[in-house]
């Protein structure tokens, strides 16, 4: 298996895509919007998560994150893993897309030796060491324009669900390590 976009340094920054399986619009819904903000804060507060930055969009989230405890993969993992549970619960209890959307995970579940009836999350996290300040504010730049390039809104700081707006000092949904780069 190739090394290519693996987390190879626990200790540095990196850019990374969060992609929902079969590129499935999960994150149109509040709730599991929620479920991805508040475990971003999670693991900020207790697992020693540093969130430079972030957008989510419908399918996928991208963000520049790294760990003061140089454990970025296992931080990864947990949260990956948790937040999958917890949209798999929430959406048993009331989502009407339910049928669909879980026959769609309940089969990419399927094709791999993990223990689960359902995969939300795609296996590669497309991880891409932060080596530069360049790098760092291209990436930033290319995660706070996403949905602007998406035509959502006209202005990065009008997403909600982005860490631009911390960035703009306007009211963010989560606290995030602001960078001064």
């Amino acid at each position: 298996m190739s090394d290519a976009y693996k987390i190879a340094n626990q200790s540095n920054c990196y850019y990374l895509t969060f992609q929902i399986v079969d590129w499935v619009d999960i994150f149109t819904r509040e709730i599991y919007r929620k479920i991805i903000l508040d475990s971003f804060s999670y693991c900020r507060k207790n697992k020693g998560l540093n969130i430079w930055s972030y957008v989510i969009m419908s399918n996928h989230v991208h963000c520049i994150l790294s760990s003061s405890k140089n454990n970025l993969s296992d931080i990864i993992r947990d949260f990956k893993s948790y937040t999958a549970k917890e949209v798999i619960k929430a959406m048993e209890k009331g989502e009407s897309r339910k049928n669909w959307i879980l026959k769609r995970f309940e089969f990419k579940a399927r094709s791999n030796v993990r223990d689960s009836n359902f995969q939300i999350w795609t296996n590669d996290n497309h991880a891409i060491e932060i080596d530069s300040t360049f790098l760092f504010n291209q990436k930033m730049s290319y995660i706070h324009l996403n949905p602007v390039r998406a035509g959502l809104v006209e202005n990065a700081e009008d997403w909600l669900c982005s860490s631009q707006r911390n960035y703009s000092g306007l009211k963010a949904l989560i606290e995030i390590d602001i960078s001064d780069l």
